[in-house]
């Protein structure tokens, strides 16, 4: 920053990235003001030109995926881009319904006259994309952004190069910036970025830098969206088919080598299940990965050295009960059990974000109910139950994101379904209409007649007024 006055500052760009992104952002002013955005038949068109440039780019995203994640390119097209085709699908059919104007009812007292509800774009958006999942946290909240007739400017994850390298290409390819651009960079790109004003700021990443990003919106007074994570927990009950629970755990925590905001954190097991679900989850390990994951060419990577060190120290051997190999050169581990160890280990104290899973057991509900409530708001939870009422007191109980019963994950593939958190999880949802409501403001419009002006709203006041006024407000 560099100061102008006592009063005002500017912004002095350190990079060619960062000078770029404010030429854009102030060209994406002038477009959104000039109405390009407005009609349906503009915003359909962005999103079916969106579709055709993954389609045309798909190979390319693969591939890129593939170099930073090391993801198989089955994972990547269920977890990443048909994820995106199926959002965009399902935003595509409902996009006139929800640019609708819906009439709502007037009361007598502000009669003859109607009231509507107009959702209007809310300009430019600013959306800071992680690297967990490069690909569809980036474009999913790009969707609703256009869908609502925003312009956009996306920032994605400097940990993935390969597909910020990507995404840029296919959005430049596609798209005049003044819409849609894109800015590659580093810390110093996104703290430009946060400088400047915005409509709207939708981050997903950590906790610690969602703070950053919210104190930076509260300070232009811009709404902000933030999907930020935490330890969600899974119960598994003695009821439950313990089968069927480990083939599902293991699936949502092994997935991306358990980098996913929503994979298990961590285990709560009914005592006396504990065992058989242990065993379950290594046969259900080694049935889909092999005896040494770390061979298989199927198992996604840790991000970065950083995080894989940071894993590692968490990997008490004491406590281990499956797994627990590791391979430096690749940034590999493989998935890892852990058993009887205290409530305060590390393991507890922070979101693994990595395909390590701790196993706490239980004597109650009431108990595993406890635990969950008395730490921060998860952004997910799940049971295994065959129990109605388990179900319904974990349920009603806790306060989560989303979740599921009897499955992990896969509450994310319902577009019908809003995704986002609550307290430290964070706060604002999306997918779907959530998408488009997400960046649209509920404009209140009143029109009433200018035949009949009744008397009683004005001065002076009498007796036969208040009768009145007391007549129609009760």
């Amino acid at each position: 920053m560099s100061q102008l006055s006592d009063t005002f500052t500017i912004n002095t760009p350190q990079t060619p990235a960062a000078a770029s992104a404010l030429v854009a952002h102030a060209s994406q002013n002038s477009y959104f003001m000039s109405g390009a955005t407005r009609t349906y038949e503009a915003r359909r068109l962005t999103l079916l030109k969106l579709r055709a440039a993954l389609r045309k780019h798909e190979p390319l995203l693969l591939e890129a995926l593939q170099k930073d994640l090391r993801k198989h390119p089955h994972e990547s097209y269920m977890t990443e881009i048909g994820f995106i085709y199926d959002e965009l699908h399902h935003v595509i059919q409902g996009l006139k319904s929800w640019m609708k104007p819906r009439k709502v009812s007037t009361p007598l007292s502000l009669q003859p006259g109607s009231s509507m509800i107009i959702p209007e774009a809310l300009g430019r958006v600013l959306v800071i994309a992680p690297w967990n999942y490069p690909l569809q946290l980036a474009i999913n909240p790009v969707i609703g952004a256009l869908a609502a007739g925003n312009v956009v400017t996306l920032k994605p994850s400097e940990l993935t190069p390969h597909v910020s390298a990507a995404l840029a290409l296919m959005v430049r390819e596609s798209f005049e910036p003044a819409l849609f651009h894109i800015v590659e960079g580093g810390v110093d790109v996104s703290e430009c970025l946060l400088a400047e004003k915005w409509d709207h700021i939708f981050f997903t990443g950590s906790t610690a830098v969602g703070k950053i990003v919210a104190v930076a919106a509260a300070k232009q007074l811009a709404p902000v969206t933030l999907e930020l994570g935490g330890k969600s927990p899974c119960i598994v009950t003695k009821s439950a088919n313990i089968e069927l629970a480990a083939r599902r755990i293991v699936f949502g925590k092994v997935l991306n080598a358990g980098q996913t905001c929503v994979a298990p954190d961590y285990l709560l097991v009914e005592k006396g299940a504990e065992q058989d679900l242990i065993k379950a989850m290594r046969r259900e390990i080694e049935l889909r990965y092999g005896s040494n994951p770390l061979e298989n060419p199927d198992m996604p990577r840790i991000v970065s050295d950083r995080h894989f060190q940071r894993l590692t120290k968490l990997m008490d051997p004491k406590y281990i009960v499956a797994g627990g190999r590791t391979d430096a050169s690749q940034l590999l581990i493989e998935p890892t059990l852990f058993l009887n160890f205290p409530i305060d280990h590390p393991l507890m104290q922070e979101e693994l974000f990595g395909p390590l899973l701790p196993i706490l057991t239980y004597d109650k509900i009431e108990d595993a109910i406890r635990l969950i409530t008395e730490r921060d708001h998860p952004l997910a939870l799940y049971i295994f139950s065959e129990d109605k009422d388990e179900q319904e007191s974990v349920i009603r109980g806790t306060r989560f994101g989303g979740g599921a019963i009897n499955d992990t994950i896969m509450h994310l593939a319902n577009a019908n379904l809003p995704f986002g958190g609550v307290g430290a999880s964070g706060h604002g949802n999306y997918h779907g209409v959530s998408s488009f409501e997400c960046f649209v403001h509920h404009k209140s419009v009143l029109k009433t007649s200018t035949f009949i002006d009744l008397p009683f709203r004005y001065a002076p006041w009498t007796p036969l007024k208040n009768k009145l006024i007391r007549l129609f407000l009760r």
